[in-house]
Parts: structure tokens; sequence; C-alpha cells
């Protein structure tokens, strides 16, 4: 009755959201995501887990898999400055906290869902990308285009080919073993970066 009484008051004209009620069913839905994956992931079991009524989840997300990519979002680590002055260092900056967050509890696990879910979810697919492919290339595009504008690229290189090969070598490197070293993000940088500089 009393959670009823707070969804009510929630929803009221004018009253802001309730942040720990949102927390709150975000936590429980990456732990279910974590623990049955997308497809028996139920939205009617998170709303009873999380002690509130099923359309307070829909003001909040359009639906499950709008939700499922909002959890696994929650999983990104606070992002370092990109402007140490030093391209190279920049990309390594982005690189390490790339490998951290891959590599807290169920991290690539989630990933492995939502790839999964393709075929028969592919709204879950573009929500990933926009809300967690997109930032993170778009920061090391960045820093790419500032070198290049700089001059410090050869002059052809392509800054989004040169981020998907950063990306791309963490997941080849997780398919391979799951360990991924801590010296990693370094090595990219320096192997990727020796092939793209000027000079």
């Amino acid at each position: 009755m009393g959670t009823r009484k707070k969804d009510a008051e929630i929803s009221t004209p004018g009253r802001p959201r309730n942040a720990d009620t949102e927390r709150r069913i975000v936590q429980i839905a990456l732990e279910r995501l974590a623990e049955e994956g997308y497809s028996r992931m139920s939205l009617d079991d998170i709303a009873l887990r999380a002690g509130v009524s099923k359309p307070t989840i829909y003001r909040r997300w359009k639906g499950k898999a709008d939700l499922a990519t909002a959890a696994i979002r929650t999983l990104q680590i606070a992002e370092p400055p990109v402007a140490t002055g030093s391209p190279r260092e920049d990309l390594v900056g982005i690189l390490r906290n790339f490998r951290r967050s891959l590599l807290r509890p169920n991290g690539f696990a989630l990933i492995g869902t939502v790839l999964a879910e393709e075929a028969h979810t592919p709204e879950l697919l573009r929500f990933f990308r926009q809300r967690i492919v997109a930032p993170r290339r778009r920061m090391l595009r960045v820093v790419l285009e500032r070198a290049a504008a700089s001059g410090q690229l050869r002059r052809g290189v392509d800054p989004r080919t040169a981020a998907a090969l950063l990306i791309g070598a963490f997941y080849a490197r997780y398919l391979a073993g799951p360990r991924i070293p801590a010296r990693f993000p370094e090595d990219v940088v320096r192997l990727v970066w020796d092939g793209i500089a000027r000079g």
C-alpha cells in the first residue's frame, strides 16, 4: 500500500521523479539481465522486486530494451579527461577506462546478451550502440581528429578506422582468453599509433 502511494505521488504532475526508485529499478534490471539473459528478463518481475507498479517503469523507459540498455550503461566508469596535451596519452587514458568497464562483473557477458538478441530484438542493439558504443568511439575519434588537425598523423589516416582498431583489439583479446593484461591499453595504442603517426 505504501509503495502504491509513493508511486502515485511520483506521477503527480510537477513533482520530480524519485531518483532512488529509478536506481532501484535499474539495479534490479541489471541483476536479472545478468542472471537470466534478455529474453527471460521480465518487466513484471522487475516491478515486483523493486516494489513498484509496471506503469512506473513505463513512465521512465519506453520498454524492456530501453531499460536493459539503461541498466548496462551504469556499468560504464566515469570517463577520464581527454586533453592532456598528448593525443597518445589521451588514447591510453580512454582505453584504460574501457578495460576497467569491460572487466567489471558481467561486463562482457552483458555485451554477449545484447548481441545474441540482434535477430529477435534489434532495438536492444540499437540502444546499445547509441548509448554505449557511439560515445566511446566518439571520444577516440575526437582525439584522433585533433591529432590530424595538428599534423601529428599521416596524411589519409581515417580517424573512424583507427578508433575501430583501438576498440576492436579488446574484444579480440577477450575472445582469445578472458584475461586482459593491465598493460594492454598502452600496447594497443603503441602499435596503432606507430602505424598512423607522422614521422
